[in-house]
């Protein structure tokens, strides 16, 4: 996980950053499952609620890099 990342998730409520690391937790089983590519760019995308998670998968690895994490109206500003 960045560290833009790591900030991101303290700027969060609590309860938030719980179902967010939650659903990592279950990515990490079987992420093609629960990311979905971004059109025009190797970026992945998490759905949390309102939320997203954005994420590099190295597949010959098995790593899920998460870059950032933020509200879904903002998350995208800048990311490609």
């Amino acid at each position: 996980m960045s560290e833009e990342a790591f900030r991101d998730l303290s700027s969060l409520e609590n309860r938030t950053v719980k179902r967010i690391i939650k659903k990592l937790e279950q990515a990490a089983k079987n992420p093609n499952h629960y990311f979905t590519r971004l059109v025009g760019c190797d970026d992945y995308k998490l759905r949390v609620g309102d939320y997203r998670g954005l994420a590099l998968l190295l597949h010959e690895k098995k790593v899920i890099f998460v870059q950032k994490i933020g509200h879904r109206k903002n998350i995208y500003k800048g990311s490609t």
